[in-house]
């Protein structure tokens, strides 16, 4: 069975990930695509208060639960556009060993940190502060087939885009580079 294509969107809270994710949905016609976010994942959780110790291992369960569905999807050969905060290093490294990375365009989605401010300001859904926290994080990598920039392109614009770019993928993918630049052991067979 061939494995499906993964479409993986990084970027900082309100950068515009969902956005462009329902876009892909709407626009990519060579097959079904399922969105899949790392918040709807989390919003599985139950609500009841943990403490902090506690909050932190659901929280790291429940990511690396959310790479391996991606995997487990990818691999019976559906098609996916993943919503993902890479803002721990080891988040990226977790991804690069459970993805085969010749499956994943990794495409970075961008925001000055002014506009990422003023939306989560709007928004009013999340945490003050949180956009800015992971600013400098989530792209620490520096390694994208492709990037966006969401406050010089609409989330259509960003989908078409990508959409344009998928039949020209580069070959090594930066999946492929960055696993072999941070885990030269786990060469995939």
């Amino acid at each position: 069975m061939e494995s499906g294509q993964i479409i993986f969107l990084n970027g900082t809270s309100s950068s515009g990930k969902s956005s462009i994710a329902r876009e892909l949905l709407d626009i990519l016609d060579d097959g079904v695509y399922f969105h899949l976010a790392v918040d709807s994942f989390s919003a599985m959780r139950t609500a009841r208060a943990l403490d902090p110790e506690d909050l932190d291992a659901a929280l790291r369960r429940t990511r690396m639960g959310f790479h391996r569905s991606i995997a487990a999807m990818a691999e019976v050969g559906n098609n996916i556009v993943v919503d993902h905060v890479l803002s721990e290093p080891w988040r990226l490294l977790d991804c690069l060993m459970v993805l085969r990375p010749e499956d994943v365009l990794f495409v970075g989605v961008r925001c000055p940190l002014d506009e990422l401010v003023r939306r989560e300001l709007a928004r009013g859904d999340r945490p003050t502060g949180l956009a800015e926290y992971q600013y400098d994080l989530v792209h620490g990598h520096e390694d994208y087939d492709l990037e966006c920039d969401t406050s010089t392109a609409t989330p259509r614009e960003c989908a078409e885009r990508i959409k344009t770019f998928l039949p020209n993928r580069p070959t090594p993918t930066a999946f492929t580079r960055l696993r072999e630049r941070h885990l030269p052991s786990q060469r995939h067979t």
